[in-house]
């Protein structure tokens, strides 16, 4: 199913719509947020507001110098439409709320031709973050180090934003490759 999953990944990223050009100017300052996200759903199951609305002033700024006016405009409904998605989602108590928004902040980065790929990116990231997280969660002197983080054990769920964060990283970095 994996290997499936790869070799579709594969062959739809030879066909990625985000320009190269549009990546470079998006990656550099997507990333410390990606990490950012990443760590605090870890630690706390939390993603913080402050990080979604800086990957949205991203967007907002560095989208004016990566893309043309039109394709700048219509993302934008990209967020509204995975937002409103979301809240929907979270009301089903199918994700959490920071996962929706930090969706939606992400969703203005993704071509809409892309779909299909970033659907299939989150669904080998997930399990791969998923399997990470539990093998890190049971080696002790992780859990020493990181004794006080929420997703090693107080909380069942896992923490979405890892996941969701590699999506993004990993679908700018195609875009690069």
């Amino acid at each position: 199913m994996i290997e499936a999953i790869l070799g579709k990944i594969t062959a739809l990223s030879t066909a990625i719509q985000t320009s190269q050009s549009e990546a470079l100017w998006l990656l550099p300052l997507v990333v410390p947020i990606c990490i950012w996200v990443s760590w605090s759903d870890l630690k706390f199951m939390l993603i913080p507001n402050k990080a979604v609305i800086a990957l949205l002033i991203v967007f907002l700024i560095m989208g004016l110098f990566a893309f043309s006016p039109y394709f700048y405009a219509w993302r934008w409904s990209h967020f509204v439409i995975v937002l409103v998605l979301g809240i929907v989602i979270n009301a089903a108590g199918l994700a959490g709320a920071g996962d929706a928004k930090f969706a939606a902040a992400m969703a203005p980065f993704i071509a809409r031709a892309d779909l299909l790929l970033v659907i299939l990116l989150f669904a080998a990231i997930l399990p791969a973050a998923y399997v990470t997280h539990r093998i890190f969660r049971a080696i002790p002197a992780v859990k020493r180090a990181t004794g006080d983080w929420k997703s090693w054990g107080e909380v069942r769920k896992f923490p979405m934003g890892f996941a969701l964060a590699g999506t993004l990283l990993a679908y700018l970095g195609l875009a690069i490759y």
